[in-house]
């Protein structure tokens, strides 16, 4: 076995290890599901809501392309003062939203004095 075979396998094996093991469980307690609250997510995860486990959620949904919000409607009688935190899938592809809002030069505003001058 070459040496760029071997350093390729013990990437894969690398990669393996470091795998998040939330991943495949958040995706299967998110599946069909246009937005969740983070704390109804991890008791889907049966783990303890710390700060911890919450932000290790946070990494894996991110990196599936749920955005967060904060809404009333994630909470079962929420009302005023009741704002949960959770995720959502984005209705757009953040990736066409950023071509599409490219900032352009900026242009110099003409005056109505210009302009009539111009159009003589």
């Amino acid at each position: 076995m070459s040496w760029i075979e071997e350093l390729a396998r013990a990437r894969e094996e690398l990669a393996q290890r470091n795998a998040d093991p939330f991943r495949q469980r958040v995706a299967a307690a998110v599946h069909g599901k246009e937005a969740i609250s983070t704390a109804a997510l991890l008791d889907l995860l049966e783990v303890p809501k710390t700060t911890g486990n919450a932000r290790r959620v946070g990494e894996t949904m991110r990196s599936m392309g749920f955005i967060p919000i904060k809404s009333r409607r994630l909470m079962p009688g929420g009302f005023r003062d009741t704002v949960a935190r959770g995720w959502a899938r984005p209705v757009r592809n953040p990736k066409i939203l950023l071509r599409h809002h490219e900032p352009t030069p900026a242009q110099p505003m003409s005056t109505s004095k210009e302009r009539q001058h111009e159009q003589n």
